[in-house]
Protein backbone atom coordinates (compact mmCIF):
# COMPACT_ATOMS: atom_id res chain seq x y z
CA UNK A 1 0.00 0.00 0.00
CA UNK A 2 1.33 3.45 -0.94
CA UNK A 3 2.65 5.64 1.84
CA UNK A 4 0.49 8.66 2.53
CA UNK A 5 1.56 12.30 2.46
CA UNK A 6 -0.77 14.80 4.15
CA UNK A 7 -0.64 18.37 2.85
CA UNK A 8 -1.76 21.55 4.54
CA UNK A 9 -2.26 24.29 1.95
CA UNK A 10 -2.71 21.58 -0.66
CA UNK A 11 -5.10 23.63 -2.80
CA UNK A 12 -2.60 26.47 -3.34
CA UNK A 13 -0.14 27.12 -6.16
CA UNK A 14 2.64 24.99 -4.67
CA UNK A 15 0.29 22.38 -3.20
CA UNK A 16 -1.37 21.58 -6.53
CA UNK A 17 1.95 21.06 -8.28
CA UNK A 18 3.35 19.06 -5.37
CA UNK A 19 0.30 16.76 -5.39
CA UNK A 20 1.08 15.78 -8.98
CA UNK A 21 4.75 15.16 -8.16
CA UNK A 22 3.95 13.02 -5.11
CA UNK A 23 1.39 10.89 -6.93
CA UNK A 24 3.80 10.37 -9.84
CA UNK A 25 6.41 9.26 -7.30
CA UNK A 26 4.03 6.59 -5.97
CA UNK A 27 2.64 8.24 -2.83
CA UNK A 28 -1.01 8.65 -1.90
CA UNK A 29 -1.99 12.21 -1.05
CA UNK A 30 -4.37 13.65 1.54
CA UNK A 31 -5.28 17.32 1.86
CA UNK A 32 -6.68 19.29 4.77
CA UNK A 33 -9.48 21.50 3.51
CA UNK A 34 -11.65 24.18 5.10
CA UNK A 35 -14.63 23.15 2.93
CA UNK A 36 -16.38 19.80 2.59
CA UNK A 37 -14.85 18.24 -0.50
CA UNK A 38 -15.49 14.80 -1.93
CA UNK A 39 -12.54 12.46 -2.36
CA UNK A 40 -11.20 11.90 -5.85
CA UNK A 41 -9.30 8.89 -7.22
CA UNK A 42 -6.17 10.93 -6.63
CA UNK A 43 -6.74 12.82 -3.36
CA UNK A 44 -8.44 12.17 -0.01
CA UNK A 45 -9.80 15.26 1.74
CA UNK A 46 -10.13 15.86 5.46
CA UNK A 47 -11.84 18.79 7.17
CA UNK A 48 -10.11 21.32 9.38
CA UNK A 49 -10.90 24.78 10.68
CA UNK A 50 -8.08 26.75 12.25
CA UNK A 51 -10.36 29.45 13.64
CA UNK A 52 -12.48 26.85 15.44
CA UNK A 53 -9.42 24.85 16.49
CA UNK A 54 -10.78 21.78 14.69
CA UNK A 55 -8.87 19.16 12.74
CA UNK A 56 -9.97 15.68 11.71
CA UNK A 57 -7.44 13.61 13.62
CA UNK A 58 -7.79 10.74 11.13
CA UNK A 59 -5.94 12.86 8.58
CA UNK A 60 -2.90 12.81 10.84
CA UNK A 61 -3.27 9.27 12.15
CA UNK A 62 -3.41 7.93 8.57
CA UNK A 63 -0.39 9.93 7.41
CA UNK A 64 3.17 8.69 7.04
CA UNK A 65 4.46 12.17 6.20
CA UNK A 66 3.09 15.68 6.63
CA UNK A 67 4.07 18.66 4.48
CA UNK A 68 2.96 22.02 5.90
CA UNK A 69 2.38 24.65 3.20
CA UNK A 70 -0.56 26.58 4.66
CA UNK A 71 -0.28 30.29 5.38
CA UNK A 72 -1.81 33.64 4.47
CA UNK A 73 -0.09 35.38 1.55
CA UNK A 74 2.71 37.69 2.65
CA UNK A 75 2.07 40.34 -0.02
CA UNK A 76 -1.66 39.92 -0.59
CA UNK A 77 -2.83 42.75 1.70
CA UNK A 78 -1.38 45.72 3.60
CA UNK A 79 0.35 44.84 6.86
CA UNK A 80 -2.08 46.11 9.43
CA UNK A 81 -1.73 44.77 12.97
CA UNK A 82 -4.60 42.41 12.27
CA UNK A 83 -3.05 41.23 9.01
CA UNK A 84 0.33 40.63 10.62
CA UNK A 85 -1.31 38.55 13.32
CA UNK A 86 -3.17 36.52 10.67
CA UNK A 87 0.03 35.90 8.69
CA UNK A 88 1.79 34.49 11.75
CA UNK A 89 -1.16 32.53 13.17
CA UNK A 90 -1.98 30.93 9.80
CA UNK A 91 1.51 29.42 9.79
CA UNK A 92 1.97 28.56 13.45
CA UNK A 93 -1.49 27.50 14.61
CA UNK A 94 -1.82 24.55 12.16
CA UNK A 95 1.45 23.09 13.44
CA UNK A 96 0.30 23.45 17.04
CA UNK A 97 -2.90 21.58 16.17
CA UNK A 98 -0.96 18.83 14.42
CA UNK A 99 1.44 18.58 17.36
CA UNK A 100 -1.45 18.07 19.79
CA UNK A 101 -2.86 15.17 17.77
CA UNK A 102 0.54 13.54 17.39
CA UNK A 103 1.33 13.83 21.09
CA UNK A 104 -2.06 12.71 22.37
CA UNK A 105 -2.10 9.66 20.11
CA UNK A 106 1.60 8.83 20.34
CA UNK A 107 1.69 8.96 16.56
CA UNK A 108 5.09 8.77 14.85
CA UNK A 109 5.57 10.22 11.40
CA UNK A 110 8.35 9.29 9.03
CA UNK A 111 8.99 13.03 8.62
CA UNK A 112 7.43 16.46 9.03
CA UNK A 113 8.36 19.00 6.36
CA UNK A 114 7.46 22.65 6.76
CA UNK A 115 7.63 25.53 4.35
CA UNK A 116 9.52 28.58 5.52
CA UNK A 117 10.96 31.61 3.77
CA UNK A 118 14.22 33.35 3.04
CA UNK A 119 12.52 36.30 4.73
CA UNK A 120 13.98 34.83 7.92
CA UNK A 121 17.19 36.69 7.03
CA UNK A 122 15.38 40.00 7.18
CA UNK A 123 14.03 42.77 4.96
CA UNK A 124 17.30 44.40 3.96
CA UNK A 125 19.69 44.52 1.03
CA UNK A 126 23.38 43.74 1.44
CA UNK A 127 26.15 41.91 -0.39
CA UNK A 128 26.41 39.39 2.45
CA UNK A 129 25.48 35.85 1.39
CA UNK A 130 22.98 34.30 3.79
CA UNK A 131 23.33 30.63 4.69
CA UNK A 132 21.21 28.45 6.93
CA UNK A 133 23.51 29.45 9.81
CA UNK A 134 22.78 33.16 9.40
CA UNK A 135 20.89 34.39 12.51
CA UNK A 136 17.20 35.29 12.01
CA UNK A 137 16.40 38.99 11.70
CA UNK A 138 14.26 40.74 14.30
CA UNK A 139 11.96 42.50 11.80
CA UNK A 140 8.47 41.30 10.86
CA UNK A 141 9.54 38.85 8.14
CA UNK A 142 12.36 37.46 10.26
CA UNK A 143 10.13 37.07 13.30
CA UNK A 144 7.36 35.43 11.25
CA UNK A 145 9.69 32.82 9.79
CA UNK A 146 11.37 32.22 13.13
CA UNK A 147 8.01 31.49 14.81
CA UNK A 148 7.04 29.34 11.83
CA UNK A 149 10.19 27.24 12.19
CA UNK A 150 10.01 27.11 15.99
CA UNK A 151 6.56 25.53 15.67
CA UNK A 152 8.02 22.93 13.30
CA UNK A 153 10.88 22.26 15.72
CA UNK A 154 8.30 21.36 18.36
CA UNK A 155 7.26 18.49 16.07
CA UNK A 156 10.92 17.52 16.01
CA UNK A 157 10.87 17.30 19.80
CA UNK A 158 8.60 14.24 19.36
CA UNK A 159 11.57 12.44 17.80
CA UNK A 160 10.22 13.04 14.29
CA UNK A 161 12.63 14.00 11.51
CA UNK A 162 11.83 17.61 10.68
CA UNK A 163 12.84 19.59 7.59
CA UNK A 164 12.29 23.31 6.94
CA UNK A 165 12.36 24.63 3.37
CA UNK A 166 13.29 28.32 3.21
CA UNK A 167 11.81 29.33 -0.11
CA UNK A 168 12.59 32.25 -2.39
CA UNK A 169 10.33 33.70 -5.11
CA UNK A 170 8.55 30.78 -6.80
CA UNK A 171 8.22 30.94 -10.59
CA UNK A 172 5.61 28.95 -12.50
CA UNK A 173 3.58 29.20 -15.69
CA UNK A 174 1.76 32.48 -15.12
CA UNK A 175 1.33 31.57 -11.48
CA UNK A 176 2.61 32.85 -8.16
CA UNK A 177 4.96 35.82 -8.44
CA UNK A 178 4.69 36.00 -12.23
CA UNK A 179 0.91 36.17 -12.12
CA UNK A 180 1.29 39.57 -10.48
CA UNK A 181 4.17 40.73 -12.67
CA UNK A 182 3.25 39.69 -16.20
CA UNK A 183 0.16 41.88 -16.87
CA UNK A 184 2.09 45.16 -16.69
CA UNK A 185 5.15 43.77 -18.46
CA UNK A 186 3.09 42.10 -21.18
CA UNK A 187 1.36 45.41 -21.91
CA UNK A 188 4.70 47.21 -22.18
CA UNK A 189 4.57 49.02 -18.84
CA UNK A 190 7.11 47.03 -16.87
CA UNK A 191 9.35 48.97 -14.50
CA UNK A 192 12.19 48.51 -12.03
CA UNK A 193 11.13 48.84 -8.41
CA UNK A 194 13.08 51.16 -6.13
CA UNK A 195 16.83 51.10 -6.73
CA UNK A 196 16.58 47.78 -8.54
CA UNK A 197 19.66 46.63 -6.60
CA UNK A 198 17.68 44.47 -4.19
CA UNK A 199 18.35 40.77 -4.70
CA UNK A 200 15.58 38.48 -5.87
CA UNK A 201 16.38 34.84 -5.02
CA UNK A 202 14.09 32.63 -7.12
CA UNK A 203 13.22 28.99 -7.79
CA UNK A 204 11.15 27.23 -10.43
CA UNK A 205 8.08 25.42 -9.11
CA UNK A 206 9.33 22.09 -10.50
CA UNK A 207 12.62 22.35 -8.62
CA UNK A 208 10.82 23.35 -5.42
CA UNK A 209 8.51 20.34 -5.63
CA UNK A 210 11.49 18.06 -6.19
CA UNK A 211 13.12 19.50 -3.05
CA UNK A 212 9.98 18.63 -1.08
CA UNK A 213 10.02 15.14 -2.57
CA UNK A 214 13.67 14.72 -1.62
CA UNK A 215 12.85 15.94 1.88
CA UNK A 216 10.55 13.02 2.51
CA UNK A 217 12.52 10.39 0.60
CA UNK A 218 16.02 11.25 1.83
CA UNK A 219 16.22 10.31 5.51
CA UNK A 220 19.50 12.22 5.85
CA UNK A 221 17.79 15.56 5.35
CA UNK A 222 16.99 17.34 8.58
CA UNK A 223 16.85 20.98 9.66
CA UNK A 224 16.71 24.08 7.46
CA UNK A 225 17.55 24.29 3.74
CA UNK A 226 17.48 27.32 1.45
CA UNK A 227 15.45 26.66 -1.69
CA UNK A 228 16.49 29.16 -4.36
CA UNK A 229 18.96 29.53 -7.19
CA UNK A 230 22.19 31.26 -6.19
CA UNK A 231 22.72 33.52 -9.20
CA UNK A 232 22.55 36.97 -7.54
CA UNK A 233 19.54 38.08 -9.60
CA UNK A 234 18.45 41.63 -8.72
CA UNK A 235 15.10 43.28 -9.28
CA UNK A 236 16.63 45.27 -12.14
CA UNK A 237 18.00 42.20 -13.87
CA UNK A 238 14.76 40.29 -13.42
CA UNK A 239 12.69 43.20 -14.76
CA UNK A 240 14.93 43.81 -17.77
CA UNK A 241 14.95 40.10 -18.64
CA UNK A 242 11.17 39.85 -18.43
CA UNK A 243 10.73 42.96 -20.60
CA UNK A 244 13.18 41.53 -23.14
CA UNK A 245 11.03 38.42 -23.52
CA UNK A 246 8.11 40.68 -24.41
CA UNK A 247 10.30 42.32 -27.05
CA UNK A 248 10.94 45.73 -25.54
CA UNK A 249 13.39 47.62 -23.37
CA UNK A 250 12.10 49.14 -20.15
CA UNK A 251 11.36 52.78 -20.86
CA UNK A 252 9.53 53.82 -17.73
CA UNK A 253 11.56 55.37 -14.90
CA UNK A 254 12.21 53.37 -11.76
CA UNK A 255 9.30 53.36 -9.34
CA UNK A 256 10.54 55.51 -6.43
CA UNK A 257 10.57 53.92 -2.96
CA UNK A 258 8.27 56.59 -1.54
CA UNK A 259 5.57 55.71 -4.12
CA UNK A 260 5.69 52.04 -3.15
CA UNK A 261 5.59 52.99 0.53
CA UNK A 262 2.45 55.04 -0.09
CA UNK A 263 0.86 52.23 -2.09
CA UNK A 264 1.89 49.29 0.09
CA UNK A 265 2.65 50.72 3.50
CA UNK A 266 4.97 48.59 5.64
CA UNK A 267 4.63 45.76 3.13
CA UNK A 268 6.80 47.76 0.70
CA UNK A 269 9.92 46.35 2.39
CA UNK A 270 9.08 43.00 0.77
CA UNK A 271 9.68 44.46 -2.71
CA UNK A 272 12.26 47.15 -1.91
CA UNK A 273 14.74 44.86 -0.16
CA UNK A 274 16.29 41.50 -0.89
CA UNK A 275 19.19 39.38 0.35
CA UNK A 276 21.72 37.16 -1.40
CA UNK A 277 21.05 33.56 -0.38
CA UNK A 278 23.18 30.43 -0.74
CA UNK A 279 21.76 27.09 -1.88
CA UNK A 280 25.03 25.25 -1.24
CA UNK A 281 23.62 23.12 1.60
CA UNK A 282 20.81 21.50 -0.41
CA UNK A 283 23.19 20.97 -3.34
CA UNK A 284 25.74 19.26 -1.09
CA UNK A 285 22.89 17.01 0.03
CA UNK A 286 22.68 15.79 -3.56
CA UNK A 287 19.99 18.02 -5.07
CA UNK A 288 20.53 19.28 -8.61
CA UNK A 289 18.56 22.28 -9.85
CA UNK A 290 17.06 21.80 -13.32
CA UNK A 291 16.30 25.50 -13.77
CA UNK A 292 19.31 27.73 -13.14
CA UNK A 293 19.25 30.18 -16.07
CA UNK A 294 16.87 33.08 -15.42
CA UNK A 295 16.03 33.86 -19.05
CA UNK A 296 15.39 30.22 -19.97
CA UNK A 297 13.31 29.79 -16.84
CA UNK A 298 11.16 32.81 -17.65
CA UNK A 299 10.70 31.53 -21.20
CA UNK A 300 9.49 28.25 -19.73
CA UNK A 301 7.03 30.12 -17.54
CA UNK A 302 5.49 32.62 -19.96
CA UNK A 303 5.72 31.10 -23.42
Amino acid sequence: MAQNVLLTGGSGFIGKHLTDVLIEAGFSVSVLSRSNREDTPRVTYYKWDIKKNYIDKNAILNADYIIHLAGEGIVEKRWTKRRKRAIIESRVRPVEMIYSVLEMNNKKLEAFVSASGIGIYGAMTSHKICTENTPPADDFLGTTCQKWESAADKIGSLNIRTVKIRTGIVLGKNEGFLKKMTPSFKSGFGAILGSGKQYLPWIHIEDLCQIYLKSIEDTKLEGAYNACVTDNTTNARFSKTLAKLYDYTIWLPKVPPFVLKIMLGQMSVAVLTGQRVSSEKIQKAGFEFQFTDLEKTLINCIK
